[in-house]
């Protein structure tokens, strides 16, 4: 066994006390450097986000494309609906507007994009038609369906709606 001196022993000890000021330190600007990162990371996800999106798209739907819940119980009533329901399955499940479709949000895109005989044979009704004014989507409160809104307009379904209220809004007027 070797013996170290006091003078090995405070070098020793000075290396250390350097040695946790700098990992300290590496730390504090580690962790900064992770704050502006993500800072960073935000401003430019808004800025792809304002980049990308157009006029159009970022405006809120204007009255023509919304449905009230008289409106849809005059359409649910004279049967000239597509009610679309984008909530998940197990919301579906838990409760639906009689008539209504389910198709999910992450599912919507690529189901209108389905040849008619395709989407008949898959959510057995009638595919919805680009120029078909009763196309109307719902889901819990009316946030998905707005964006629902959107994607079915992107792809040309231009006259198609949404009901605000949802599902929420049809549970509560009807008592259920």
């Amino acid at each position: 066994m070797t013996s170290v001196s006091r003078r090995q022993l405070r070098a020793f000890s000075g290396d250390l006390n350097t040695s946790v000021l700098v990992t300290m330190l590496a730390c504090v600007l580690s962790r900064r450097f992770c704050q502006v990162a993500a800072d960073l990371n935000r401003s430019s996800l808004l800025l792809r986000t304002f980049a990308t999106s157009n006029a159009k798209n970022s405006e809120k739907p204007n009255n023509d494309s919304v449905v009230t819940y008289e409106q849809l119980k005059s359409m649910l009533s004279n049967h000239n609906i597509q009610l679309f329901d984008v909530r998940n399955p197990d919301e579906f499940q838990a409760g639906c507007i009689p008539e209504a479709v389910n198709i999910p949000l992450d599912n919507l895109e690529e189901s209108l994009k389905l040849s008619p005989e395709h989407f008949k044979m898959i959510f057995e009704v009638r595919a919805p038609g680009k120029n078909d004014d009763n196309i109307v989507f719902h889901c819990q409160r009316g946030n998905r369906s707005l964006k629902a809104l959107d994607i079915a307009h992107r792809q040309g379904f231009s006259r198609a709606r949404h009901y605000k209220g949802g599902y929420s809004e049809w549970a509560e007027r009807e008592g259920k």
